[in-house]
């Protein structure tokens, strides 16, 4: 004990602890009142962003994040400076890590402003069946860094949100019904009109297909080997997409084959016009010189 009073003089460290403690109470204060600033300011900030039209994700974001932290950080720097801390130098030391950091992280700043970007304007929302990037799904959440999907294989995609804004996004959800397009090829040599009869039929009472809008079957395309149809019937949820395609596709093709309405695969023919006998002569033995099937 005697060597403790030795080194130190209690007398100082009282008279100095004294001195500090007007200092302490007012870094307290301080600290209180801002924290008491943000209690009282955040109801009413939430309220004026919803009002904006903010997204609820984005509004909570901003008030119980951002705005939060930046009072607190405003309070202990305030704090700081009643103690006699050098709180510009504190600042700028802050401020070059803060650049390194930033430097260090530009892809997860891209995608931090690309998620402000897709609150702000809200081209899905959670629970919409959308195709982003090369994959369909439900949406399951979105935050400031990438959104999750859901894929109908039940897979759990993560996907940078810098990468969504860039591509062209599909939504299924945002307008209620849907119209599923089902291409169907038929020969050259079938009726189009008994064709799309066969084709009407068949879809009219699949389970998910709605009756209004009627189903229709127009001519997409003619093409090399057949004439493409386009079997277009409406859905009433998104979520039965795909179902409601491949259910289309197996009763198109059931009602084809006992319709006697062929459906063809790829082929190529060739027409010889004007070609020399003496062709033809010379390329016969090179027709018949294959290996045998």
């Amino acid at each position: 004990m005697d060597t403790l009073t030795k080194y130190l003089d209690f007398e100082q460290l009282a008279t100095t602890a004294v001195s500090y403690l007007p200092r302490l109470a007012v870094a307290l204060i301080i600290m209180f009142t801002f924290w008491l600033f943000y209690r009282i300011s955040r109801r009413p900030l939430r309220a004026a962003l919803h009002h904006s039209g903010l997204h609820d994700k984005l509004v909570g974001m901003l008030v119980d994040g951002i705005f939060r932290y930046t009072v607190i950080a405003f309070g202990i720097v305030m704090a700081l400076s009643q103690l006699g801390v050098n709180v510009g130098a504190a600042i700028a030391g802050l401020g070059v890590a803060g650049i390194a950091v930033g430097l260090a992280a530009q892809d997860s700043l891209a995608n931090t402003i690309a998620g402000f970007t897709i609150f702000w304007d809200r081209p899905f929302s959670v629970g919409d069946f959308v195709t982003v990037a090369g994959e369909y799904g439900k949406v399951q959440d979105i935050t400031l860094r990438s959104t999750r999907i859901r894929t109908p294989r039940n897979s759990y995609v993560v996907i940078p949100n810098k990468r969504i804004i860039d591509e062209v996004l599909e939504n299924d959800s945002k307008h209620g019904e849907l119209r599923v397009d089902v291409p169907i090829g038929i020969a050259y040599k079938e009726d189009t009109q008994a064709a799309r009869k066969v084709l009407l039929k068949a879809v009219a009472h699949l389970e998910n297909v709605l009756e209004d809008p009627a189903a229709e079957v127009v001519v997409e395309a003619c093409a090399d080997s057949s004439v493409n149809l386009l079997v277009r019937v409406w859905v009433n949820q998104a979520s039965t997409r795909q179902s409601v395609n491949f259910e289309v596709i197996e009763a198109s093709k059931r009602a084809l084959d006992a319709a006697g309405i062929e459906i063809p695969f790829p082929h190529l023919q060739l027409f010889w016009d004007d070609v020399e006998n003496r062709v033809v002569d010379k390329l016969s033995p090179l027709a018949g010189s294959g290996p045998a099937a």
